[in-house]
């Protein structure tokens, strides 16, 4: 567990930042914008949860935000980094736990029959922008995984999550008794 006596190192100051590994490279390499972007996500989901979503969602996103921090140790560093600093990392049980939530909740859900608009109440409209966010972090992945191995679960498990958060957004609209919006493709 990192202990941080000091928020400020000015080691930023010349555009460069640290990988898990100590070497140093610029801030806008694909490894650091992948990186920041999953911050980025979780921070989103930590403003879900702030938003008071149904009781059901909590743990279950507790748990994810967690999981995203195994995300950025897992991009923090190249995978050949991996073997000599095991840390860590997404496996394929956070992948099928993302699956049986989905089915879990998509469950107690009515059939779409039309387009879900983004919005509703607070906490569902805040999950779509977490959505996006993720379906991002994955574009970002991919990217960088065109560079080298970046380990064989992070792709699925963006993609598993983004359709996560979209059924959230419905499951929370249907608990707060807030219709869903819809795409009106005639107007």
């Amino acid at each position: 567990m990192p202990r941080l006596t000091k928020i400020y190192t000015r080691t930023g100051d010349d555009g460069s930042t640290a990988l898990g590994t100590g070497e140093r490279v610029p801030k806008t390499s694909p490894r650091i914008v992948a990186h920041g972007t999953v911050d980025e996500l979780n921070a989103q989901l930590g403003v879900v949860l702030a938003a008071n979503p149904a009781t059901e969602l909590v743990e279950p996103l507790r748990r994810i935000q967690n999981e995203l921090f195994h995300a950025g140790a897992q991009l923090s560093a190249p995978e050949s980094a991996d073997k000599k600093r095991p840390g860590p990392k997404i496996e394929t049980r956070h992948v099928t736990a993302l699956e049986k939530l989905t089915d879990r909740f998509n469950e107690k859900l009515a059939p779409l029959k039309n387009l879900v608009l983004p919005g509703g109440h607070v906490a569902a409209a805040h999950l779509h922008v977490a959505r996006t966010v993720c379906r991002r972090a994955e574009r970002v992945t991919v990217l960088l995984a065109e560079k080298g191995p970046i380990g064989e679960h992070l792709i699925p498990y963006f993609n598993r999550l983004s359709d996560l958060l979209f059924v959230m957004a419905r499951y929370q609209n249907k608990a707060a008794g807030v219709d869903e919006p819809v795409w009106n493709s005639r107007s």
